[in-house]
């Protein structure tokens, strides 16, 4: 969308009235709007650094890559026009307040003293219900009434631009108006199809619909940007008149506009409703156990047509405001209690960006999960990405978290990789599940091969599906023999942090492979592998006696545990610990957790703990991992710099979990939008 001069002034407006609006629980650097899938994934730049500020009128909301996706919202009370989102020319609407939740964003508008309005975004996180959660929809609710006791002539009015249908703005973009079952719908498609293929990370295959209520007092249009908006602006209404002339996406920038005329407005709230969602009827492909091929998505299990889907979807407004609401109040219950307001801060913006990541495909008689590894490689399904991410999949519904490690299972159960230990993702490029038939995946064996043994027996005992370690014994014993080879002394390699380097003898690397083997001893043990679970539990209490020796700074001030044994200038977030109490494994010693507890006061810095000695930068999913495991004193630490980071820091994408600890800017990498925050759960999992 082009910024005209107009627009220039629009913005300039809006920043003259950002003091005026509140943000609650924090200011996020950007605001989550329609955040549902991959692909269905838009935010609101709310840092300050080159954005507004969090107000949703002045800028356009784009996409997690930062590219626009034009979406833009007017406002006609009494004849007067306003701007409530978006850039399209017209004033702005004053915001007076945003709260988030963990499904929702919420706006408070004033239409100069006449009219408030209340702006819901919400998408909806379903976790125990896969048909609904199955949908890749997200809800726009606009509600308004009178502030100042008087009747008001109001009519509203939203589009979306086809930017969302193609990273390629030279892509040709077809559109065609319908109605179904009381639903009045845009659809909007790239003419030419590609499927299982990007371009700057969005999809390029599927259709996507905007739709509102089919009533008399619903109109539409499509067309030119300026031309629709103008209709609008000038008569309330559109024209119910379509623009065939399909074209390139930045020739005349088409939208497809909605509006509803809502009559006179009284003290009594009145609303209007609009749903957002792509369908693609196959969603992935995969190299499972079978050849390899496309894999359907989920709701085509569900639905018969994607018009069935819309439809429920648009109808079902109610209901999933009732369970989204409810998994709001979970969330915020359960971190208040855990860990206070601050830490709701962190939980409740993590939510919809790490369910963001993932989609459900397959059948309802076999689904599965697959993930994005969102802005850092772009794999699938990557192990040491589940890892951090685990703690949400665990607490929301654990099934969620079996679905994801399905696909990892099957393929090398099928013999298509050819490693002694672990694979590190299920391919190099979302949405291509190709595996890596040749073994030439990034090599993290010895991080992936604890992940495994980690995540399956933490599923397993959230669930008690005992029958899952049963099915995949065999190979996570092969995975133990290399954690027995390797963990001890640790190879020169690189961990989940590749970022940071390659290293020998990483402490924290060494921890997670005697983690696993312990949990290899209990897997051992429910399964009825006695004779295993004994050599297993006594190599794995071996083999920490020994890394207490070799990792432990004792005569450090005060005492830690080193990033590497015998660089006892050294230290880093001991991370790993988490999964010891999550499992209850009880194989390191309380005096480590002590240590440590007491250790990283003293190395904090503003806005955190750095995840080692070579650098400022911290992992956001990490601390919330040693949090978990902390004393409380610690643990309040972590919590406290961490939501103060999120209120202050001048990055302005969808949260980072990688930062600097001082500046609270983006370090050399940049990961945005990552599911890995879903780490930040780990502290409800062991309170």
């Amino acid at each position: 969308m082009q910024l005209s001069r107009l627009g220039l002034l629009v913005a300039s407006l809006v920043t003259s009235i950002a003091a005026q609006s509140t943000f609650s629980p924090a200011r996020p650097p950007a605001i989550p709007l329609a955040v549902r899938s991959p692909y269905l994934s838009t935010w609101l730049d709310a840092g300050s650094d080159g954005g507004n500020g969090g107000y949703l009128a002045g800028q356009w909301p784009v996409f997690w890559q930062n590219q626009v996706t034009g979406w833009a919202g007017m406002i006609r009370v009494d004849g007067n026009v306003y701007t409530w989102m978006g850039l399209p020319n017209t004033k702005a609407v004053n915001q007076v307040a945003y709260e988030y939740t963990s499904t929702k964003s919420i706006f408070t508008m004033h239409v100069e003293n006449k009219l408030e309005m209340n702006i819901t975004f919400m998408s909806p996180i379903t976790p125990d219900d896969f048909m609904r959660q199955s949908l890749v929809f997200s809800y726009l609710n606009v509600e308004v009434s009178s502030l100042d006791g008087q009747d008001h002539d109001v009519q509203v009015y939203a589009d979306i631009s086809a930017e969302w249908v193609s990273g390629d703005r030279n892509a040709v973009a077809e559109w065609e108006y319908g109605t179904t079952d009381g639903v009045a719908y845009h659809k909007v498609f790239r003419q030419t199809q590609l499927a299982f293929s990007q371009n700057n990370e969005q999809g390029e295959w599927g259709y996507w619909y905007w739709a509102t209520d089919d009533s008399p007092s619903t109109t539409h249009q499509s067309g030119a940007d300026n031309f629709v908006r103008s209709q609008f602006a000038t008569n309330g209404k559109l024209t119910n008149e379509d623009d065939t002339n399909f074209r390139p996406i930045h020739q005349d920038w088409p939208v497809l506009g909605l509006s509803s005329d809502l009559g006179s407005v009284g003290s009594s709230p009145v609303s209007t409703l609009f749903s957002l969602g792509l369908t693609q009827d196959e969603a992935a492909q995969y190299e499972g156990a079978e050849a390899y091929g496309p894999v359907p998505s989920l709701w085509k299990s569900y639905f018969d047509t994607e018009l069935d889907a819309l439809s429920f979807f648009h109808h079902d407004f109610s209901e999933a405001s009732v369970f989204s609401t409810w998994f709001d109040d979970r969330v915020a219950d359960d971190s208040i209690a855990t860990a206070g307001q601050d830490y709701l801060t962190i939980t409740s913006l993590s939510a919809r960006q790490a369910f963001g990541a993932t989609q459900l495909c397959g059948t309802q008689e076999k689904p599965y999960l697959f993930l994005k590894e969102i802005s850092s490689d772009g794999n699938m399904n990557t192990v040491d990405v589940i890892f951090p991410a685990y703690p949400i999949f665990l607490y929301s519904n654990p099934a969620l978290l079996r679905l994801v490690l399905d696909p990892l299972f099957e393929n090398q159960e099928a013999g298509k990789y050819p490693n002694s230990y672990s694979m590190h993702d299920m391919g190099s490029s979302y949405p291509n599940a190709t595996g890596h038939s040749d073994g030439s995946d990034e090599r993290m064996p010895l991080e992936e091969c604890g992940d495994m043994l980690i995540m399956t027996l933490a599923y397993s005992q959230k669930s008690g599906d005992t029958d899952y370690l049963n099915l995949h014994y065999n190979l996570l014993k092969k995975w133990t023999s290399y954690l027995v080879d390797d963990s001890l002394y640790p190879a020169n390699q690189i961990s989940t942090d590749d970022f940071a380097g390659s290293l020998a003898n990483q402490t924290n690397l060494a921890l997670k492979g005697m983690i696993g083997i312990q949990a290899m001893s209990v897997i051992a043990n429910k399964t009825g592998h006695t004779d295993d679970a004994v050599n297993y539990s006594n190599i794995a209490h071996d083999y920490i006696r020994q890394w207490q020796e070799l990792a432990i700074a004792k005569n450090a001030n005060p005492p830690r545990t080193t990033l590497a044994y015998g660089d006892t200038n050294s230290h880093g977030l001991l991370y790993n610990l988490f999964a010891d109490v999550q499992l209850g494994l009880g194989l390191v010693p309380q005096s480590v957790y002590q240590m440590q507890s007491e250790f990283y006061p003293t190395v904090a810095n503003k806005y955190g703990v750095p995840l080692d000695t070579r650098h400022a930068y911290t992992k956001s999913d990490w601390e919330c991992f040693a949090a978990a495991i902390s004393s409380e004193g610690t643990r309040d630490m972590f919590i406290k710099r961490l939501a103060t980071w999120i209120n202050e820091t001048p990055t302005n994408r969808p949260l980072t979990d990688l930062y600097d600890t001082e500046s609270g800017n983006y370090p050399e990498n940049t990961f945005v939008a990552r599911p890995v925050m879903g780490g930040s759960f780990a502290p409800l999992l062991v309170r």
